[in-house]
């Protein structure tokens, strides 16, 4: 919980089950007491904490807003919240050392029994609430005490690909397959929602993260895997964007059924991984990077020994049983503090893992993304190694990778590295280059087409020293039909190595792949 939002602690003289309270209210533990923590019903006032005139953090929303789908005012949900948590803390108090499952099952008896006295007494009041809207109820006085409150719907759904958050009262979800949507507010006010999110990362994050007036920028991941962007009190509201990954377990096959490639192409990339080529996965944000190269990963022989480097955890091919041998490494951020040469104190970057990974006796090295200098470690590794190394890449279009990679080389602190060198590094550590887009036509009713467009195939230095590169798969156009989708071009000069591992060239002489009919979007593509 932030230095400016916590309430005072409970005195010295408190009872245990007063101070349980407490430590419920605060997210906070002690001996006996590891509990998920709570957002506060309500957060005192506080100045703006940018200058300029920007709203102020204690804004609250109206008492008895109607939100979150329910069929009674989420202020009902608040009040239900406090009178189980106050039950829950004396029933622990009693019972020291319960464990954390022990205190969700009896937290969840305790709901159930709280809500149905107080639905009774609803009635008597109001109209009286069916069973479903009971069952709401409860579910959100649960999620409040040991989720993430009104979030946890939007994280529930299997369809919500990003929940962005601008203030407490400004919530927008992206969908798989449907327009994005504004709904309703998750908090009381920009204050409690710091609150929550603190809540997320204490109870599902990585390690003691927090965000703070110390620490304004905080970047994590869920325990289902969702990664989560925050920061505030350097913007005039809390601004947070939680990614979330709907599956972890996709290969090529789910790839090819979503219409992100055809069998042609996920024949290709199946060979191209057997055969230990160097891969380079671009895109922009948002176009399956990274499900592309969880599926590529699955194809690794589980003979092999891999090492995953990654800022969050989000590739998960540690976790499949029917993948390969993997040594999971993820870069820590620091602890807020600075130590005397100036760095994070406790911070552990991805070049900092490559050079370890280095010495696990790996076949292969996969990067989760590359945005920074251990650039140079990779390149070298796919250079120098036996081949089959991955990464993904943010990047305009597949030209513009190349270009990527020679600029991050060169801004690589602590290097002399010219353009040239960098260049020629590119040329001989990249083999392949496959390049994702999206075409979105939620706006108009229709669906977002994520695809591979093309494949580059890096076919060492050319002219000038920069790499030669032919465009293998790629859009055709001709006889009429058009095509976005990546579809045979050429012949790559790395065939007979394909050719080795089971791929049938006679696949490359498809012009329109496997695509029974063209995508029926419109694009510049």
């Amino acid at each position: 919980m932030s230095d400016v939002m916590s309430p005072p602690p409970a005195g010295a003289g408190a009872s245990r089950a007063e101070r349980f309270k407490d430590a419920l209210l605060q997210g906070q533990s002690g001996p006996g007491w590891a509990v998920a923590p709570l957002a506060a019903p309500a957060a005192p006032a506080v100045a703006p904490l940018v200058p300029g005139p920007v709203r102020p953090w204690s804004v609250q929303a109206e008492p008895n807003a109607n939100v979150g789908g329910l069929a009674v005012p989420y202020a009902h949900v608040i009040e239900l919240r406090q009178r189980v948590a106050e039950q829950l803390a004396q029933a622990s108090a009693d019972t020291p050392g319960m464990s954390l499952a022990d205190r969700r099952q009896l937290g969840q008896s305790l709901v159930n029994r709280v809500v149905a006295e107080w639905a009774t007494a609803y009635a008597a009041t109001a109209a009286p609430l069916s069973a479903a809207d009971e069952r709401a109820v409860r579910s959100a006085v649960f999620a409040e005490l040991f989720q993430a409150g009104r979030l946890q719907p939007y994280l529930d759904d299997s369809e919500t690909e990003n929940i962005i958050i601008s203030g407490h009262d400004s919530v927008t979800v992206d969908y798989r397959d449907r327009p994005a949507r504004r709904v309703g507010r998750i908090a009381e006010s920009d204050g409690e929602l710091i609150e929550l999110i603190n809540q997320l990362v204490r109870t599902q994050g990585q390690g003691e993260r927090s965000l703070t007036p110390a620490s304004p920028l905080l970047n994590t991941r869920l325990a289902d895997g969702s990664r989560l962007a925050a920061t505030a009190y350097v913007t005039p509201v809390p601004e947070i964007v939680i990614r979330r990954h709907r599956t972890r377990s996709q290969g090529l096959a789910d790839l090819q059924a979503w219409g992100t490639i055809d069998a042609t192409l996920a024949a290709f990339l199946r060979a191209a991984v057997l055969a230990g080529k160097n891969i380079v996965v671009a895109g922009s944000q948002g176009v399956g990077k990274t499900s592309l190269m969880r599926a590529l990963g699955r194809e690794i022989p589980s003979s092999e020994r891999v090492v995953t480097l990654e800022g969050e955890y989000e590739l998960w091919l540690h976790t499949d049983p029917d993948g390969p041998t993997v040594v999971a490494m993820e870069a820590r951020e620091g602890n807020g503090e600075r130590g005397p040469d100036g760095r994070p104190s406790g911070e552990i970057t991805l070049d900092e893992l490559f050079v370890q990974s280095l010495r696990m006796s790996a076949r292969r090295v996969i990067v989760g993304e590359v945005r920074g200098k251990e650039v140079l470690p990779m390149l070298h590794a796919m250079g120098e190694g036996e081949g089959g190394s991955m990464c993904t890449l943010h990047a305009k279009t597949a030209e513009m990778a190349v270009e990527r990679l020679v600029l991050l080389a060169m801004q690589a602190e602590g290097t002399q590295m010219t353009d040239s060198l960098a260049y020629r590094l590119v040329a001989n550590a990249v083999d392949l280059i496959v390049y994702l887009s999206l075409v979105d036509e939620t706006a108009i009713g229709g669906s977002r087409h994520r695809f591979v467009s093309q494949v580059v195939e890096i076919t060492g230095v050319g002219e000038g020293g920069r790499p030669s590169r032919q465009h293998i798969f790629g859009p055709r156009e001709e006889a009429g039909r058009r095509e976005v989708r990546a579809v045979p071009l050429m012949a790559p000069q790395c065939l007979p190595d394909l050719e080795r591992v089971g791929f049938d060239r006679r696949l490359l002489q498809q012009p329109w792949g496997a695509w029974e009919r063209p995508l029926r979007a419109v694009s510049r593509l």
